[in-house]
């Protein structure tokens, strides 16, 4: 690979995507060529010369799901980083393909949920165009690279950790070893020293910070995960040097490999491996491993590292002049901006500069959704603000990461005519949650509509403010695409003697706390579900001290109480 890879950075393009890798010639035709294979695969499903059962695991391999309602199409988005073209080439898609939007999920990818076979090759050529695929986001097989929204932007960042993000994922493209893993394979990564990837919930969590001579180590979590088995992940090294990341990498996923079961779907994950093993045998039959590889055969040179670096185009960010004055006085003049500038950014490491999300969460809407011209306007905003790109968060909402402070109260209106101005980050209607049964056909109950009755109940501005930072997560089943375990009140859709419920934990977190959620008691129907939130809320306000999170009083005050507001008879 160094080889290789040195050798295209050399030849990079002179004008490079802010943010992430610049794909060459190599890259283009390599994802023109999968496409004629796929065309040719669809053609033969349409004629009838595969089965379907034949035609799946090959529709799998480009991002092909078959729905309850459609096919879907997965779309990865690599560390979560888009530019302005490829975010038209997703509106292109929902307009031209779609019913008009995509979807966001909670692994920094995009779905659209009615695509057509015969329309599914034509989609892939729009995405090829724009330098994006649909590779690797299904099947067992290491899934999209995830990291930190504000990476390379943050001002509490250690280190951008996109750089080494793309390392691994050329790496674990296609890698062959890796293709048929007993189960799906999901790696975030982040610089910061607060937790804003979900690392102790993936199957391999990593956290860079500098270390000895200015090179980066790692923090590995192995191990962890959501759905029908939660665990929180176990720390297995805590300095790993920048040159050995690939090969211990690798050594994980053999062990993985070689051990994971394959004779239970439900019991393939490596977290339960790590489990069944023990972490001080999982960590030995690792080391072994590693200590047997062709360590040079997959060191990280600093050379590697910095023709990577160079794939990648930087912001030139101007001098700060009285951009933080001009923020001060808008504030100043508008309320609304004042309290949108509040929950909805983040600070910015240049001087002058700050980042924004965009919710995507407006009361009564639908979580993650983004209509076609909502993506036109986002690029057309990241373009005349930010360097022309975007982040996808794993919360379901888009950030802006480099505006200049004078300017972002034209981009608050601009953002605000689209109905894309919601101040609610981090707030009670800040809701995540996957596809559900509206579309999904493994889910036992609908996420959407119990999403939207919650952000309606709590629409209101000023009591989200008084409720303050609490996280509501919700899944369609106990696959957990919504990360409701890691929700600070999670909420899971079950089939109840033939009819939806929903069932309430509280008192997790997936950040550097993280803990899972427990369950509360019974599932009860939608509505009932919704007015035992509220009386949740209303203890949480009553029992609060010294201006606690809810996560907080929870984790003092204890489940009973919680409990008692719920259940007891009135």
């Amino acid at each position: 690979m160094s080889t290789e890879t040195m050798t295209r950075a050399e030849a990079a393009p002179a004008v490079l995507p802010v943010g992430r890798y610049g794909y060459d010639q190599v890259d283009r035709t390599f994802l023109r060529e999968r496409i004629e294979q796929f065309r040719d695969q669809v053609n033969r499903r349409i004629a009838g010369d595969l089965t379907e059962e034949e035609f799946k695991p090959l529709r799998l391999m480009n991002g092909l799901y078959l729905q309850l309602h459609a096919y879907m199409l997965r779309v990865a988005v690599p560390y979560g980083t888009l530019g302005s073209k490829q975010v038209r080439a997703l509106a292109r898609i929902a307009r031209e393909f779609d019913k008009g939007y995509g979807h966001f999920t909670t692994r920094q990818n995009i779905q659209f949920n009615w695509i057509k076979l015969e329309d599914t090759v034509a989609a892939l050529e729009v995405l090829a165009e724009a330098d994006m695929h649909a590779i690797q986001t299904s099947g067992n097989c290491i899934r999209n690279i995830t990291s930190d929204e504000f990476a390379g932007a943050a001002k509490d960042e250690l280190l951008d950790p996109r750089v080494h993000a793309e390392i691994l994922r050329q790496w674990s493209t296609l890698h062959p070893e890796f293709t048929f893993l007993p189960r799906k394979f999901k790696f975030a990564i982040s610089g910061s020293p607060h937790d804003r990837v979900v690392a102790r919930f993936h199957d391999i969590g990593l956290i860079a910070r500098p270390g000895p001579h200015g090179r980066p180590v790692f923090e590995v979590f192995v191990g962890g995960g959501l759905g029908r088995t939660p665990l929180v992940g176990v720390s297995l090294r805590d300095d790993l040097p920048e040159e050995d990341l690939l090969a211990y990498m690798e050594a994980i996923l053999r062990v993985y490999n070689a051990h994971g079961r394959r004779d239970n779907i439900y019991k393939a994950r490596i977290k339960i491996l790590v489990q069944a093993l023990g972490t001080d045998e999982f960590r030995r039959q690792v080391e072994e491993e590693f200590a047997a590889m062709d360590r040079a055969r997959y060191r990280i040179e600093p050379a590697l590292v910095e023709a990577i670096k160079a794939r990648f185009g930087a912001p030139d960010f101007a001098p700060e002049g009285n951009a933080a004055a001009v923020l001060a006085e808008d504030r100043r003049r508008d309320v609304r901006f004042d309290a949108w500038v509040r929950t909805n950014t983040h600070e910015h490491k240049a001087p002058g500069y700050i980042s924004l999300v965009v919710s995507l969460k407006p009361a009564g809407g639908i979580p993650g959704d983004a209509t076609a011209e909502q993506l036109d306007l986002l690029a057309d905003l990241a373009d005349e603000f930010s360097f022309g790109e975007l982040r996808v968060t794993h919360l379901q909402n888009v950030v802006l990461g480099h505006v200049r402070q004078d300017q972002l109260h034209t981009v608050w209106q601009r953002l605000s005519q689209a109905g894309l101005g919601t101040a609610n980050v981090n707030f009670i209607t800040d809701i995540v949650a996957c596809p559900g049964l509206d579309y999904c056909a493994l889910a036992n109950a609908r996420s959407i509509p119990i999403a939207q009755k919650l952000s309606s109940r709590f629409a209101d501005l000023e009591l989200q403010r008084e409720i303050g930072d609490l996280r509501i997560n919700i899944s369609g089943c106990i696959n957990a695409c919504g990360h409701h375990h890691a929700a600070h009140l999670g909420i899971l859709g079950v089939d109840k003697r033939g009819q939806e419920a929903f069932q309430i934990t509280l008192g997790g977190s997936g950040e550097e706390d993280a803990s899972i959620g427990q369950i509360l008691g019974p599932a009860m129907a939608e509505d009932e579900t919704v007015d035992a939130v509220a009386r949740l809320i209303d203890l949480y306000l009553v029992r609060r001290e010294n201006g606690e999170r809810f996560l907080d009083t929870y984790r003092r005050v204890g489940t009973a109480a919680f409990k008692d507001v719920v259940y007891a008879p009135a």
